[in-house]
């Protein structure tokens, strides 16, 4: 295969930094990915990598190779049907037009009946598929001999009702002796991630390259990368046998002279691991730099692990200790919140007998505060208890030096008993960011969703929040240690009770059908606090505040709230579209 792509491969320019003609010397250690895919012996090809180390490319030479030289039918499986379609038009139709050694081979699209469709293309001696992997109806369609999986663990656990995916589309290629699976993607948590898992299974091949000065041979490893102190453009790569450091120049120069060595014996799976530190397109410092960011937050620093490193991520631990928490708290009351405090959320539950509310402060880098925890009691079938709560969330809060603040966005839950009474509540308030939202657990939903579903019976927008995701972000700051990005702060008035319920869950590995996936598991019968604190959050994360922009004009302001819009919200009707400056009004 990469005998091929050196000599017919183009680069598209909408799809690549360097277009024309494909070079694998220019990222070598594809070599042996893409020869594995086209070896007799390899039944399976397996790629934990990171990000930008050219393994879309790498799908794509596949796809190439056997249109024009080993004609097969090709299933190509992407997270969804969406991605499945972007794939297409973007990646894989500029390659069918630019590589001369496949035109031709697709018939035009704009052809009538022509058998070249976005998901379906025919060529002489076989076909494209290309599916999502939440569409069942995508993965057993046709019987295919190349299964190439992309991304797997952005997989769903199951294609609707029919199972896991990645098992649906394998047995489309059953009845072919000479049939190939391949799976590629970034890993995730450790223990639910499919490609970590299938990796374990295979042969582990790693990529050793020779040291510049004594020529021994080692896999690239995050923890000899050096830089000076608060420098990290300085960074350098350490050998682990000698100690020379390797600029970047000689970096490639050693991974182009690298080759594959495997850990266990081969049965027919060839597995490959490769990180960023192999890439063409990054430097040392580039990396470095982004490490830097991301340690930041817990949240950001697991993107860094995944797709940087190649490597799944660990939890530090299965929930928070909640006496540890409780020794934290600080002297401090909503009537004198701290300097940092710049943005206000609010989380409201919803009970039989009560409704809680808990006000958080967010500040630079999301280090937070919890302002005040609210609990009004009464009836929710009345108006008088939901009268009580719109006070409460017109509030001001008072900072140390004199400036007030009002809740720049609240989440109601209405998952409760009195859903209808919560859209009531909220509906006339929508454009006051009172948003009604509703919790959704499972894997992969984000805490935010991109619009709101008014599938409901009071016709309003409804946000579905992913708490799995959110409970994720606010157990790894309960983590953070010390005062600063991401850290929690709590008052010394919270009670013991708040705490215990914060610390109420647990997050579990059960298996269904097979599929390992996370779980959060109640330790204790009340988890009101940690349900207010992850409404807070979704709040805080459906403003997409620039935080720094408005620590800059909080500085700047002399008096009054001027400049801090995101902390005073406006209702909708105030919010005017400006007069387009044209022909036809600007004489205006």
């Amino acid at each position: 295969m990469s005998q091929w792509a050196d000599g017919h491969r183009k680069l598209s320019p909408e799809a690549s930094a360097e277009p024309g003609q494909w070079y694998t010397t220019r990222a070598e250690y594809l070599r042996g990915i893409m020869d594995a895919v086209s070896d007799p012996n390899v039944k399976s090809v397996v790629c934990i990598t990171s990000a930008q180390v050219g393994k879309t490319e790498s799908i794509l030479n596949c796809i190439g190779f056997h249109i024009a030289q080993d004609p097969a039918p090709i299933l190509v499986v992407q997270p969804t049907l969406s991605m499945a379609q972007s794939f297409s038009k973007d990646r894989l139709a500029p390659m069918l037009r630019d590589t001369p050694a496949l035109k031709g081979k697709v018939r035009d699209p704009r052809s009538r009946d022509s058998g070249n469709t976005t998901l379906h293309k025919v060529f002489p001696g076989g076909h494209i598929t290309v599916a999502g992997a939440n569409s069942a109806a995508g993965l057993a369609s046709r019987p295919v001999r190349i299964v190439l999986c992309d991304e797997v663990d952005r997989y769903p656990p199951s294609a609707g009702t029919e199972g896991d995916p990645v098992k649906l589309a394998a047995k489309r290629a059953q009845t072919f002796w000479n049939s190939k699976l391949v799976m590629l993607s970034t890993p995730t948590v450790k223990g639910v991630s499919r490609i970590e898992a299938a990796f374990e299974g295979s042969d582990k091949r790693r990529y050793f390259v020779p040291c510049p000065d004594c020529d021994e041979h080692q896999a690239l490893r995050w923890k000899q990368v050096r830089w000076e102190e608060d420098q990290p453009q300085t960074a350098g790569y350490v050998c682990e046998h000698c100690g020379t450091v390797w600029d970047d120049n000689q970096r490639l120069r050693a991974i182009r002279r690298g080759e594959w060595r495997a850990e266990e014996p081969f049965r027919g799976s060839a597995g490959f691991h490769l990180s960023e530190l192999y890439s063409s397109w990054s430097t040392l410092g580039d990396i470095a730099e982004n490490f830097l960011e991301a340690k930041k937050l817990p949240e950001t620093l697991k993107t860094f692990v995944n797709t940087s490193l190649g490597e799944s991520w660990e939890d530090a631990g299965e929930g928070i200790d909640d006496i540890d928490i409780w020794s934290r708290r600080e002297n401090y009351t909503g009537n004198t919140m701290p300097l940092g405090v710049l943005v206000l959320t609010a989380g409201v539950d919803v009970q039989d007998d009560r409704i809680e509310i808990e006000v958080t402060g967010w500040g630079i880098d999301e280090e937070c505060w919890s302002v005040e925890h609210i609990v009004l009691t009464g009836d929710p079938s009345t108006p008088t208890l939901w009268n009580d709560l719109d006070s409460a969330l017109r509030r001001r809060y008072r900072r140390e030096d004199g400036r007030e603040h009002r809740i720049a966005a609240s989440c109601v839950d209405t998952g409760g008993h009195y859903t209808q009474a919560a859209y009531d509540f909220c509906r006339p308030r929508y454009g006051q960011r009172v948003y009604a939202i509703k919790g959704m657990a499972g894997m992969g939903r984000p805490v935010w969703p991109k619009r709101p579903s008014k599938n409901n019976s009071g016709r309003l927008p409804l946000f579905l929040v992913g708490v799995d995701a959110a409970k994720d972000v606010v157990f790894g700051r309960l983590k953070v240690g010390q005062p600063g990005p991401g850290f929690c702060h709590f008052p010394a008035h919270y009670d013991d009770e708040y705490f215990h319920q914060l610390a109420a869950e647990r997050v579990i590995t059960r298996y269904r059908k097979g599929i390992p996936f996370r779980e959060y598991i109640r330790v204790r019968k009340r988890n009101e606090a940690l349900d207010l604190r992850v409404y807070s959050y979704a709040a805080f994360v459906s403003l997409n505040a620039d935080l720094h922009r408005i620590a800059e004009r909080d500085q700047a302001a002399l008096v009054g709230d001027v400049g801090n819009d995101v902390a005073t919200p406006r209702s909708a009707s105030s919010r005017r579209r400006p007069k387009q400056q044209n022909w036809v009004n600007g004489w205006r």
